[in-house]
């Protein structure tokens, strides 16, 4: 069997105004996504989902640069993998493209799911978060993410995270204004969720301390890049100063980008994303990872089939142990965003069984699940930026 050809499909969905989720001074206007679709000569096809970000077409263009180092090569051959470089996101997102597509089409050429390729001992299901709190303002009923999050647990999702809200500045809000609403939605959610607050690296280090401390005690599951990333020693400094997890790295491509937070200890748990730097480079910084007694829960933020990247992955990792807090909440668990509307599970023809928030993984090879049909005359690309920036 041959590879013949390599194409990018590009969609796009406007959200309609009730739709449109905003955080800090951004609003989301649609939804994007980017598909690679690896073709053989034998017509069986794998498909990947690179993280969209806005660059589709820059994902295209460099899916067809490096198609001419696939064409004609064996699939099963792990050597024709191509590596993400840590420098160039669309370039990487196009690498990750490719490598969740051979992924796929080894599964299929082999009559085996990803995980059992990975692990023949993977797990059948994986466990769901909610990801979401993108959607309150802090000037009109910020009272809307606590509505969120028991909305979730309804839908059986045990778990959320969420966002700090809307430009603080904006509204005067501060550091205590900012707890004391954290500490409402804890009372409200009463134990039946476990909590994570992403900062979006919005706080300073001090901020970022007195957040931390209330969270641990609250019992949140994770505190999400607090800080700027290049502040290595200051994630460290917070690592040490609580027993619950600091996390980061969903920008990161590579193992060498992980690196210094690994040996700093500036990390308690990873967030790679598939869609970014494939299932090899995932698999790669979790192995490493493991090394350091570090986690690995994924970044998974945009569509469908790259939630089947990470839920493939992640069913077949071990369970990891650490000493430092309970980690048996962690294992196992991806997010779901969900805002990200009907692109999301619209692209597959059959999305997966969730139930309960945990993700079944379909009795199927590869990633389990194939492209709905016309797709491009149902989400036509729209091209621009996804999101907006706010002024008041």
């Amino acid at each position: 069997m041959k590879i013949t050809k390599l194409e990018t499909i590009a969609l796009s969905r406007p959200h309609e105004p009730e739709r449109q989720w905003f955080t800090s001074r951004f609003r989301t206007i649609k939804a994007d996504c980017a598909i690679v679709v690896i073709h053989t000569d034998e017509g069986v096809t794998g498909i990947g989902e690179a993280s969209a970000y806005g660059w589709p077409l820059l994902i295209r263009e460099w899916v067809d640069f490096l198609a001419p180092d696939l064409i004609g090569k064996d699939p099963t051959d792990p050597t024709i993998m191509p590596h993400p470089n840590g420098r160039t996101r669309p370039h990487d997102a196009a690498v990750a493209g490719i490598d969740c597509a051979l992924w796929d089409l080894r599964g299929k050429i082999q009559g085996q799911s990803v995980a059992k390729l990975i692990n023949p001992n993977a797990a059948g299901q994986v466990r769901l978060y909610a990801s979401s709190g993108c959607r309150f303002d802090w000037r009109s009923r910020p009272e809307q993410l606590i509505d969120e999050a028991l909305e979730y647990i309804d839908q059986g999702y045990r778990a959320l995270k969420f966002r700090p809200g809307t430009d603080w500045s904006w509204d005067g809000i501060t550091l205590d204004h900012f707890l004391g609403f954290v500490r409402e939605l804890a009372q409200a959610v009463d134990g039946r969720m476990e909590l994570m607050l992403d900062g979006g690296l919005r706080w300073s280090e001090e901020e970022a301390l007195t957040i931390a401390k209330e969270l641990d005690r609250l019992g949140f599951a994770w505190f999400e890049e607090p800080i700027a990333r290049e502040n290595i020693d200051g994630y460290a400094r917070l690592c040490a100063a609580v027993e619950m997890p600091i996390s980061g790295g969903e920008t990161f491509h590579t193992v060498e980008q992980f690196r210094p937070y690994l040996e700093k200890k500036a990390y308690d748990i990873v967030q790679p994303d598939a869609g970014i730097c494939g299932i090899t480079e995932l698999l790669r910084i979790a192995e490493v990872a493991n090394r350091y007694g570090v986690d690995l829960v994924p970044h998974s933020w945009h569509n469908g089939l790259m939630c089947m990247a990470h839920a493939q992955a992640i069913a077949a990792l071990p369970v990891q142990h650490r000493a430092k807090g309970d980690t048996s909440r962690h294992h196992n668990v991806v997010e779901l965003c969900l805002i990200q509307g009907p692109l999301q599970w619209g692209i597959l023809a059959e999305p997966p069984a969730i139930v309960d928030g945990w993700l079944h993984l379909p009795d199927q090879p590869g990633l389990g699940v194939d492209l709905a049909p016309n797709l491009e005359e149902q989400f036509p690309y729209i091209e621009g930026h996804y999101a907006i920036t706010l002024e008041r």
